[in-house]
């Protein structure tokens, strides 16, 4: 019987040093700390449909959003527990005080003179990990965006409502900021 203990709790930590040694899906955000012990773990074979609303613009404008580093952080748990990219059906939506996150750096350079948009590196890996990244078109109204302002690849919805409505009713869950 303690053989078989020594062995199990061998075994988990291998398995939790190998997650967190793994390559990231999302290389340069969202760290996590292995929790070899930690119970609901993600589920390889199951179907991750899950939407985040990034609405808050935080403190540090120098630093990415905190709501898209949660996003990298979701997708780095799923990977490294063995959950493949095309079970991972992920949506990140940017609106209210967010919605600048969005801009390319020579747009968020002419409204913050001198300043780069800390955000863009974090979203090209996201999308790059098969993350969809969307902003809500009413916010972009509300703070006078225009399309060609927006990071290639970032989707425009017609409003942050609408997408998680119709997210929800197609059996995404919502993880609010």
């Amino acid at each position: 019987m303690k053989r078989f203990v020594i062995i199990a709790a061998a075994a988990a930590a291998l398995a939790a040093t190998t997650a967190q040694a793994q390559p990231r899906a999302v290389p340069d955000y969202g760290a996590f700390a292995p929790v070899p012990e930690g119970k609901d773990r993600p589920v390889p074979a199951r179907d991750y449909k899950v939407i985040f609303e990034v609405s808050d613009a935080g403190h540090d404008a120098a630093r990415p959003l905190e709501g898209l580093q949660r996003v990298a952080r979701m997708v780095n748990l799923l990977a490294a527990n063995g959950v493949a990219a095309d079970h991972r059906r992920i949506i990140a939506i940017v609106d209210g005080p967010a919605t600048e996150a969005i801009l390319t750096d020579k747009a968020f350079g002419a409204r913050h003179p001198g300043a780069t948009n800390p955000n863009v590196r974090l979203i090209d890996e996201l999308m790059a990990a098969g993350v969809s990244v969307r902003v809500c078109g009413q916010a972009m109204a509300g703070h006078k965006i225009t399309p060609p302002e927006v990071i290639p690849g970032v989707e425009v919805d017609l409003s942050a409502l609408t997408t998680l409505a119709n997210s929800q009713l197609d059996g995404y869950a919502l993880i609010e900021e």
